[in-house]
């Protein structure tokens, strides 16, 4: 596989092939790299491109080559290392690929089983398709958005300003949806003989993945409405939550707090009660939870039946028995960042651990696939890197 990505949707696509296998030359543009190596975060917060968290998280188990694909000796060694290759992943606006020569009719002239996923904001067609966009752009533009309403705000008629989930999390749903496709045109590519072009819509992968919650949030007068009491409790040490969905979800609730007085009340007694008076139960609910620990909330409350989940840290999750018990993270030596706890794959096989690597230096591998791969000699080399081509 090659990439032609940057930051975090087309890197984490192929970082899933990766994981699963797949040999990926990640092709970056010589000098700074890939943009993601300087945005951290950095170990003692000192920049450095070969010490970012995000650069080294999205890239383990890759290669890495420089390459100007502006220049015409770029292209020219561009066209060779798409010889042979089952998948071409990109993310760079609709046109430019084509424009340079190397878009998907250009590359399937060559190679009819070539396939070409590329991943942009809004696809490759459509009025908006030439639209940039930035991750709280694709959050509003999705409509995911639209669950972080304020409930003060909605009360009031008005709205709260634009908001977004943290990190990157639109981005790696993109990736997602594009390594899921790649796949599919992979197998797909085993019936039919003939590579095709993925279209991968950040947007649409967005509004693909939370297509309820959305419609909920987005099209109801007062999406709070209806709510049932529980959501995020605030416990001595932290939070909990806890789900009351089902009435006997809410029962083993109650037995948990020792079936409370106030409980009895009429406007406790069924579901639509209890949603009209969330506010004034979760009050009396919290009063209970102030004096318990999130263990303590968790334990008792799950042993009766009712989801509940602490809300941890990152250095609880990365402490916790459960996580370390299935091995979830993993230690990777890196020569300039050193060595650092990485997450490995969502999944384990049975037959098949895990084999990721670490992360690549810019331009690593040039040696190996321009020189060794490719043939071009040392002089050449030399010649190409003191034009920055390479």
């Amino acid at each position: 596989m090659l990439e032609v990505g940057e930051m975090v949707a087309a890197p984490f696509c192929t970082k899933l092939m990766a994981d699963l296998g797949a040999d990926v030359v990640k092709v970056e543009p010589p000098g700074k790299g890939d943009p993601s190596r300087w945005r951290g975060p950095f170990p003692d917060d000192e920049v450095h491109p070969e010490r970012s968290a995000l650069f080294l998280y999205l890239n383990t188990s890759k290669r890495s080559v420089t390459l100007d694909l502006a220049s015409e000796a770029g292209r020219e060694i561009f066209a060779r290392l798409v010889e042979g290759v089952d998948v071409l992943v990109e993310d760079r606006k609709p046109g430019e690929m084509a424009a340079l020569g190397l878009g998907y009719d250009d590359l399937a002239a060559r190679d009819p089983r070539i396939i070409v996923t590329s991943v942009t904001p809004f696809g490759q067609t459509g009025p908006r398709k030439l639209h940039r966009s930035q991750h709280l752009n694709l959050y509003h533009s999705s409509g995911h958005a639209s669950p972080f309403k304020k409930r003060e705000a909605v009360e009031a008629g008005g709205s709260r300003a634009p908001a977004r989930a943290g990190g990157y999390l639109g981005e790696y749903d993109a990736g997602l949806s594009a390594a899921v496709a790649t796949l599919g045109a992979v197998l797909g590519r085993e019936v039919t003989g003939a590579g095709q072009n993925v279209d991968v819509s950040k947007q649409e992968a967005m509004m693909n993945l939370e297509r309820v919650i959305i419609g909920i949030s987005a099209n109801a007068p007062d999406p709070f409405a209806g709510r049932s009491p529980g959501g995020l409790v605030r416990a001595k040490d932290g939070y909990v939550n806890v789900i009351t969905l089902e009435d006997h979800q809410w029962e083993g609730l109650l037995r948990a707090m020792g079936n409370p007085e106030w409980s009895r009340a009429d406007w406790c007694q069924s579901k639509a009660s209890r949603q009209e008076h969330a506010d004034q139960i979760e009050e009396q609910v919290g009063a209970w939870a102030a004096g318990l620990t999130r263990d303590e909330i968790y334990h008792c409350v799950q042993a009766e039946g009712t989801p509940a989940s602490p809300v941890r840290n990152v250095a609880e999750v990365m402490a916790w028995e459960q996580t370390k018990a299935r091995g979830f993270f993993r230690e990777l030596p890196h020569p300039e960042a050193g060595t650092q706890l990485y997450p490995t794959a969502a999944y384990q096989f049975s037959e098949t651990p895990w084999a990721g690597a670490r992360a690549p230096l810019l331009g690593e591998h040039n040696d190996a696939i321009y020189g060794r791969a490719l043939g071009i000699p040392p002089a050449e080399l030399e010649s190409l890197a003191g034009s920055r081509v390479i």
